[in-house]
């Protein structure tokens, strides 16, 4: 790409104009990373000021039996693999009063779509998290996952999203997201939901005023207009509701998966991947450096390109650890907070929806949502 073609990206930066497709791809062609990193921090500390936020979370995966068999996946397992396993009601509910033990302020809670698990068996996960650790955020089943529940309960995306609700669901992850063109998913996950389907998952759930997260899987068989396209699809449907929180471009991981013979994406590649979806997505408050996948040092650098958020101690991750992630199965507080300060950011300890969390002792509590990065209210 030509001096002269950044400079006109980076004066669109700077007057806060929105980036074209062409402009991403100019900007997926440049080799200057610095110049994208530059850039990038300027529209982070726009939005962000010199705040990098963390969470201190739990997962819970209660099944990795799945339906479906996406390519890049090595979590799933077949029903009788040695390997499938369903969590118990009793587990469930240990790992919840465990994670308010530990301080948690959220559940992340996602697994296989279990084909002999009936809706209501995904309902009362949620239920039991709430009855266990009512304090606690649950941020739970992915737009894919809600799918399978509308195909196995007959009921609508509205129902089945307010019957989760009423259980206790607070919020929605991005993942199963992958890449959105036809090119892309029809090959590596082409039997689960569709493109326009993930969308208006995340479409009814905004209507319904959850907020929710949006991801990327990138460095395996997309192309720079692929990942473009897929940013745009995304920044258009938060034009319409404002209902995204975070954008989370997830790395790779090949090993164990039925595409192990790819390589992981390069430093250089996260670090693009990362500037160029902070650039391309001006209506997102906020874009995560995910640490699990990036691993420790990547992710910290990811705060000089764009990133603002590093995730939380993300205590009993199974899926992208399956998947050869070599990151620890947890952090703690001082050393996220240790990593962003080295960076030369300030560390804040937010909830799932951005508000502040303050703590005494080993009491916590929530003050008001976060002014910088702040989110509009839904429509109902």
């Amino acid at each position: 790409m030509s001096d002269r073609r950044l400079e006109l990206i980076r004066e669109k930066v700077t007057a806060g104009e929105r980036l074209s497709f062409d402009d991403g791809l100019a900007l997926e062609a440049s080799t200057d990373l610095f110049a994208l990193g530059e850039m990038a921090t300027m529209v982070r500390r726009r939005k962000n000021g010199d705040l990098a936020y963390y969470n201190v979370n739990t997962h819970i995966n209660p099944t990795n039996v799945c339906v479906y068999k996406c390519d890049f996946c090595a979590f799933r397992a077949d029903l009788n693999d040695e390997r499938a396993y369903v969590m118990s009601d009793d587990e469930i509910r240990r790992r919840a009063t465990e994670a308010a033990g530990r301080g948690a302020t959220e559940l992340h809670i996602v697994g296989g779509l279990h084909h002999k698990l009936p809706f209501s068996w995904y309902v009362d996960v949620v239920r039991w998290v709430k009855q266990a650790a009512p304090q606690i955020h649950v941020k739970a089943w992915t737009a894919v996952e809600v799918e399978w529940f509308c195909k196995i309960s007959k009921k609508p995306t509205r129902e089945v999203l307010q019957d989760l609700i009423e259980a206790g669901l607070g919020s929605i992850p991005g993942g199963g997201a992958e890449i959105f063109h036809p090119e892309v998913r029809e090959e590596i996950c082409g039997a689960k939901a569709s493109t326009e389907t993930w969308l208006n998952v995340h479409r009814t759930a905004h209507q319904l005023g959850l907020h929710s997260n949006a991801t990327m899987l990138y460095g395996h068989i997309d192309k720079p207009k692929h990942r473009i396209d897929h940013m745009i699809r995304l920044r258009e449907l938060q034009d319409e509701t404002g209902g995204f929180q975070t954008f989370i471009p997830l790395a790779f991981h090949p090993d164990n998966s039925r595409m192990s013979e790819i390589p992981k994406p390069s430093g250089v590649m996260d670090l693009k991947t990362m500037a160029i979806s902070r650039l391309m997505l001006d209506n997102f408050p906020h874009i995560k450096a995910y640490w699990v996948m990036l691993g420790l040092k990547t992710a910290q650098v990811a705060l000089a390109f764009g990133a603002d958020d590093l995730d939380g101690t993300v205590v009993h991750e199974k899926i992208y650890h399956e998947a050869g992630a070599e990151t620890p199965q947890e952090m703690s507080v001082a050393d996220i907070q240790r990593l962003i300060l080295e960076a030369g950011y300030q560390p804040v300890e937010r909830d799932t929806l951005y508000h502040r969390v303050e703590r005494s002792g080993s009491d916590w509590s929530v003050h008001e949502r976060i002014t910088t990065g702040s989110l509009p209210v839904l429509a109902s």
